[in-house]
């Protein structure tokens, strides 16, 4: 039998605010399509309800891993620190390979003359609409919010003098979503400060936005082998069901995509996320996770070099000295304090969730004590308990670290009880970081800057090399 669950979103309903998306042009969210978002933390759900779009790794909506919590006491962000904000774009339709892959898919379903399953007949009147690669109204909105909570969460750095100085990979989608943001801080602060995006960098030039490495090795070995595994015994069920339909491992890898994709453009959950159960979205999660790691991140020899340009961009905010790099940085732009400030409290900097994993894996983040398995997740004894999550030492989860509209913001401080000198904490989708590569870090995460910038030798080296391995 198929599983034919019924699953629930745990959300909160968005205000409506008038956002841009690939829908073409301006849209509005209204009475009959209410947007909807989760902000509900792990820590304060209550509900045991399976939350299904937390498994859709890197296609997940975003949502805070941790509740936000302000810096400790005898540390505070005022008028001389500064918040650096890296935000992926909001949810976007599929690009093109994997729209023609889901199509292909759906197709061999739709061309099975008898279902032998009741709960597949939906298929029969099924349409293939989606777009290409263009932002969603969902993810526009997402944008939206976060320019919202920017501004609410950090109102006492801005003044009329001094609003975000914002950037944006060349990509519409990114392009978009940095306009969203600009837009929903503007809509918090009462249109009292109005943000502007400034710089857009292209993609086919230096972008520290946008990773690129001719040389760079792919995760298909790893993700193929367990697609492998986990699709086996869905791929048996599905054509059971659905007789001459000869799906394949890599079918029911995409169908499982398409009730992501379909979901966030719909704004509610798509009838196809009902073919599969809690167990089988863990191991649609996991191949995201390994496709990160050995796509841009620790698992992936020039990986990590790809994210060295902008922790230099962020070492030269965070010291307010020039930018020193020999990577990917813009040279012209980066000279210029007019395309590259070092005066501003507040930098919000738009890209994608590749370049997000290069540099979290550059900085050291999310360092696993061994590398991820292909053949079974870490926590595969605990799949179907419901502590899988909780109780694993796995902090790379793809979920967690570049859901659709995921941010990692640097918050620098003063901490007058500990010295004069400035300090700083990481957050990535609102968990503070341990930093254990910076030293004297505090329990609560916070580090002197001077101690970060020592820790990334790396960065600061140009990669030891590896940038130069890239166009080899």
């Amino acid at each position: 039998m198929l599983p034919n669950i019924l699953y629930v979103l745990s959300l909160t309903v968005l205000p409506i605010f008038r956002v841009v998306s690939g829908l073409g042009g301006s849209v509005y969210a209204n009475n009959q399509q209410t947007l909807q978002l989760e902000d509900e933390t792990p820590e304060r759900r209550t509900s045991q309800t399976h939350i299904l779009q937390r498994n859709w790794g890197a296609y997940s909506p975003y949502y805070p891993v941790a509740e936000y919590v302000p810096p400790p006491e005898g540390c505070e962000i005022t008028q001389a620190s500064s918040v650096n904000i890296l935000q992926r774009h909001g949810a976007r339709y599929p690009t093109a390979g994997p729209a023609a892959a889901i199509a292909l898919a759906v197709t061999k379903l739709q061309n099975v003359s008898t279902f032998k399953e009741p709960s597949l007949e939906f298929i029969r009147n099924f349409t293939w609409n989606l777009g290409t690669s263009d932002l969603v109204l969902f993810g526009a909105a997402q944008s939206l919010a976060a320019g919202a909570e920017a501004y609410h969460r950090y109102n006492g750095l801005v003044s009329s003098d001094n609003i975000p100085f914002v950037r944006a990979s060349g990509s519409e989608r990114v392009i978009m979503s940095a306009t969203n943001w600009t837009y929903g801080f503007s809509a918090a602060s009462g249109m009292r400060f109005n943000p502007i995006l400034s710089v857009i960098l292209n993609e086919s030039d230096n972008n520290t936005l946008h990773n690129f490495c001719p040389s760079i090795g792919s995760s298909n070995t790893q993700t193929d082998i367990w697609i492998g595994i986990y699709t086996k015994p869905i791929v048996q069920r599905l054509n059971d069901a659905a007789p001459g339909a000869k799906l394949t491992v890599d079918d029911v890898y995409y169908l499982m995509a398409l009730c992501a994709f379909e979901s966030v453009a719909i704004n509610v959950i798509s009838d196809w996320c009902g073919l599969f159960d809690e167990d089988e979205w863990k191991g649609f999660e996991y191949e995201m996770d390994l496709d990160k790691y050995y796509g841009t991140g620790y698992g992936q020899l020039l990986g990590p070099v790809e994210g060295v340009g902008y922790i230099n961009e962020l070492i030269a905010r965070l010291t307010s000295r020039p930018v020193n790099d020999t990577t990917q940085t813009n040279t012209t732009l980066d000279q210029s304090l007019t395309t590259f400030p070092l005066n501003r409290t507040i930098y919000a900097d738009f890209s994608h969730d590749d370049q997000l994993v290069a540099i979290y894996s550059a900085m050291g983040l999310f360092k696993q004590s061994m590398a991820l398995d292909p053949t079974s997740p870490l926590d595969l004894e605990l799949l179907g308990t419901g502590l899988d999550k909780e109780n694993t030492k796995r902090t790379w989860i793809a979920s967690h670290l570049v859901p659709f509209s995921a941010r990692m913001v640097v918050e620098k401080m003063q901490c007058r009880q500990l010295s004069s000198e400035d300090y700083m904490r990481i957050l990535v989708n609102d968990a503070v970081q341990p930093l254990e590569f910076c030293s004297g870090v505090t329990p609560e995460g916070v580090c002197r800057v001077s101690a970060f910038v020592e820790s990334q030798g790396y960065a600061t080296s140009g990669g030891n090399g590896d940038w130069q391995k890239c166009f080899e």
